[in-house]
């Protein structure tokens, strides 16, 4: 076998970048018209790899655009720490004097700016003009844009306001703004994100295209990692397909991570099996949902555990359990639901005329049900409020009382392999 395709712990080559069909062509579109576009997404769902295909030369010609007409420059947000405006715009002038090092006459003009103390926006607005001179223009590729909305000790709400205004401002009102286009990526809408609005005026965010990435579907699953001609093609029985399908549901870092470990066990000979895929899986990727479980919020995480608590009736030891009606709650939340969604976490069917929420992934709700088992009666009285402002506390008894069955019975959810033999009917 070959060298193999799959990518762990980093975004995806471009050479091997598949899928996001709908997206790649709506970024390119938003930056044909000098526009902007706010990707958002999940903990593994393809940002940054999404971020890297942009940003290839090669794709641009293969998609018949002129990559000589653009200074592109990518900057993962996270590397300025802590973060502050001054540091921002100068990272980015560095890395544009670096794109422009065969044009002497930019790059003096950028070296006379890094000379000052402290770079602001206006500085990046007269570089941008010299490069509309040229019939050129500045495609800025901002990963983990969520850096730049927190406040730290160097960096007040107040401070945030002002830069992300004058930002927009460079975009929108300023001449120089025809010729940049800018791609961020966070982890929520950038609505969701930030400091408070003030009660006048546009919003910092309004000229953005919100795009979600969002799992793939059955569909691209199979036409981009289960076809024999497909470039991403993993040879493997019905029955592992079933439990590598069950475990990621379309999660593209997950299927990585799955594609790399059977294209290992096949270079090596070895014919994969689902028990130990499951095992060296668990041990592989326990960070994707940890990081999902972590930056949800604590309505969205209540929120979580009643999904999962809904599953359980007949997994633990066969047993019923009264949640009450949840769909009320469901009904009443619908907003933090379809952020879940759009994110990947959850999916929904209608049955018998009512939404079902379930999780993408089973291992997701094998690590919530987890969550649950792990957590105590002080964890459970500092969540009780989050519980009352959803439910009635007779309501939120019941759900207590589900939660310390558990509890009592933890013993029963040993390991994932377990979570998962009902699924595959093994």
């Amino acid at each position: 076998m070959s060298q193999n395709p799959f990518f762990v712990g980093g975004p995806v080559s471009p050479e091997y970048f598949v899928g996001r069909t709908s997206e790649v062509r709506t970024a390119f579109n938003q930056i044909s018209k000098r526009a902007h576009l706010a990707i958002y997404g999940s903990p593994g769902m393809g940002k940054s790899s999404l971020l890297q295909y942009l940003s290839s030369p090669e794709i641009w010609q293969q998609r018949g655009r002129d990559p000589s007409q653009a200074f592109i420059v990518y900057l993962n947000c996270t590397g300025i720490y802590p973060f502050t405006p001054s540091e921002f715009w100068r990272e980015i002038l560095s890395l544009l004097r670096y794109e422009a090092e065969d044009d002497p006459a930019l790059e003096s003009a950028i070296d006379r700016v890094l000379e000052e103390d402290t770079v602001e926006s206006v500085d990046l607005r007269r570089i941008l003009r010299k490069i509309g001179k040229q019939n050129k223009f500045m495609l800025l590729l901002l990963d983990d844009y969520d850096a730049a909305l927190r406040s730290n000790d160097d960096y007040t709400e107040v401070q945030m306001l002002t830069f992300l205004n004058e930002f927009r401002d460079l975009t929108v009102h300023r001449r120089e703004g025809r010729y940049l286009s800018t791609v961020v990526t966070t982890f929520r809408r950038l609505n969701e994100l930030g400091p408070k609005l003030a009660p006048s005026g546009s919003p910092w965010y309004n000229h953005y295209l919100f795009q979600p990435l969002k799992p793939f579907s059955k569909a691209e699953i199979n036409s981009l990692f289960f076809k024999s001609d497909a470039k991403l093609f993993i040879p493997i029985s019905d029955k592992l397909r079933k439990g590598v399908l069950a475990i990621t549901e379309g999660h593209p870092a997950l299927l990585q991570n799955a594609g790399f470990l059977l294209y290992n066990k096949l270079q090596d000979g070895k014919i994969p099996n689902i028990q130990a895929f499951t095992r060296d899986f668990e041990s592989q990727t326990e960070q994707f949902f940890r990081d999902t479980w972590r930056f949800s919020t604590d309505i969205e995480q209540v929120l979580l555990m009643m999904i999962a608590l809904s599953y359980l009736e007949g997994r633990l030891n066969k047993r019923r359990y009264a949640l009450g009606d949840i769909g009320l709650i469901f009904s009443q939340r619908s907003r933090e639901l379809i952020d879940l969604e759009e994110r990947g976490v959850i999916k929904n069917t209608i049955q018998e005329d009512k939404t079902v929420y379930a999780f993408t992934s089973s291992m997701m709700e094998w690590w919530v049900i987890r969550e649950i088992e792990n957590s105590n009666e002080e964890e459970l009285k500092q969540r009780e409020k989050i519980f009352l402002n959803l439910m009635s506390r007779a309501q939120a008894g019941q759900v207590f009382n589900v939660i310390r069955q558990v509890w009592k019975h933890r013993e029963e959810v040993k390991s994932l392999i377990s979570w998962i033999t009902p699924i595959l009917g093994v």
